[in-house]
């Protein structure tokens, strides 16, 4: 890292950051003009940031979004979110936090299943009507979801990417991933709502008189086109049939989502550019700027020498290895996005791992995928869902700043990454 393209990339990273920080620039505008520069300076070429596979867009992502977002465009016609929105209200009462943690929980739920992006993807426009409903600020709701939705996508191999990439390299099987990480995701919801509550107190005024019009309202009143939701709803459940059925058809997140997203707009009567107009271009556009600014820091040796340093760090000591390595990937995670922080460290955890003797546990591996994933919960770049739902927030006019998210997240993520140390210590070293 001693040529100028290392240290040019580095200050167009940093510069491009703090501009997102400070929000006097669309986040959008920042990250093309981030990935140009990049481009220009030579730190990345049209080969890496096109069409590589180790530091490019990650065009896996991208069309994961847009396939998923075009089937929710669809699902939004048939009244199906305003069904749920009403239904969640009675259930909990119309009282905010009930409803909150309805939310939550069903959020954490569906992301071990499904990976996190989809799940904000289905849950968001949901909570927007929820909030409507009930007088109440949504920004609290949406930031309280996508955090439940990074924790719950730890449980499992497919909650989200680093899992992935992480099973891959290491030979890990789904039911490993529930017995190791599943029972912590659990305790981890619980902690979530308990800072929900004390975080987000001033956001749970209860309105008696809407909740009262609320309760009397009849959900199945909302579905405007009962054919087009059972069309939408056997092609989602094809769709999270096919992601859960990954390490079997060997099939790619986003060939099945595309896959479905055209089988439903071929065999409903909807418009093709209605759905289209649903996607949110703004979000794929950042993600492929982010993807190019990050890619020149991976081509340039910038990422490579900070895992390097880590790996030198932890040296030969297994459980300080492992709870630096959780913690270094927890802040990293927080300003790189995680999925191509995973796919640097895999190779240098594998050596860690050979180099120790290979733990039966794994726990090289468990602390790598717990603080990539619940690192990404510190900021409002941190991982593929907050910015998904930053950006469904700000189309529906309730826009979240870097900072609003950002002051909650460093909370949440400081408590679980705190008690994630602990469990390593006391799961893989205390009792053993």
């Amino acid at each position: 890292m001693n040529d100028w393209h290392s240290w040019a990339a580095i200050v167009v990273f940093v510069g491009a950051y703090a501009l997102i920080i400070s929000e006097k620039i669309h986040r959008v505008a920042v990250a093309l003009g981030g990935a140009g520069l990049m481009l220009a300076i030579g730190a990345t070429d049209d080969i890496s940031a096109f069409y590589s596979e180790d530091s490019g867009i990650d065009w896996n992502v991208i069309f994961l979004l847009m396939g998923m977002m075009m089937i929710v465009g669809v699902l939004k016609k048939t009244g199906m979110f305003e069904y749920l929105a009403i239904w969640a209200v009675k259930r909990a009462r119309a009282r905010p936090f009930r409803v909150m943690a309805m939310l939550v929980v069903i959020t954490a739920l569906a992301s071990a299943l499904l990976d996190n992006v989809t799940t904000v993807l289905l849950i968001a426009p949901v909570t927007l009507l929820v909030c409507e409903r009930l007088a109440l600020p949504a920004a609290p709701f949406l930031i309280a979801e996508v955090m439940a939705s990074n924790i719950g996508g730890t449980a499992t191999l497919v909650g989200d990417p680093p899992n992935i990439i992480i099973a891959s390299r290491a030979g890990l099987t789904f039911n490993e991933f529930v017995v190791h990480l599943a029972p912590l995701a659990a305790v981890l919801v619980v902690v979530l709502l308990l800072l929900c509550r004390v975080m987000f107190r001033r956001s749970f005024a209860y309105d008696g008189d809407r909740a009262a019009e609320i309760m009397e309202l009849e959900e199945r009143e909302a579905i405007r086109d009962p054919r087009l939701l059972v069309q939408g709803l056997i092609v989602l459940a094809m769709v999270v049939a096919g992601f859960v059925l990954h390490p079997v058809l060997h099939y790619e997140p986003s060939i099945i989502a595309l896959l479905g997203a055209g089988l439903l707009v071929a065999i409903s009567a909807v418009d093709t550019q209605d759905v289209l107009a649903d996607v949110e271009w703004p979000t794929l556009a950042f993600f492929a700027g982010l993807f190019i600014m990050i890619g020149g820091l991976i081509d340039t040796g910038v990422v490579d020498e900070v895992s390097q340093s880590l790996a030198h760090l932890i040296g030969g000591n297994e459980l300080g290895g492992s709870l630096t390595l959780l913690g270094g990937s927890a802040v990293l995670s927080g300003v790189v996005d995680n999925i191509p922080y995973v796919a640097t460290m895999a190779p240098i955890t594998s050596t860690l791992v050979r180099d120790m003797g290979g733990s039966s546990d794994h726990v090289m591996w468990w602390a790598l995928a717990l603080g990539a994933d619940l690192g990404g919960n510190a900021t409002a770049i941190g991982a593929s869902a907050n910015v998904v739902v930053l950006g469904i927030a700000e189309r529906n006019r309730q826009p979240i700043s870097f900072w609003q998210f950002t002051k909650y997240g460093l909370v949440v993520t400081t408590a679980t990454v705190a008690i994630s140390l602990a469990y390593v210590w006391f799961r893989y070293f205390a009792l053993a």
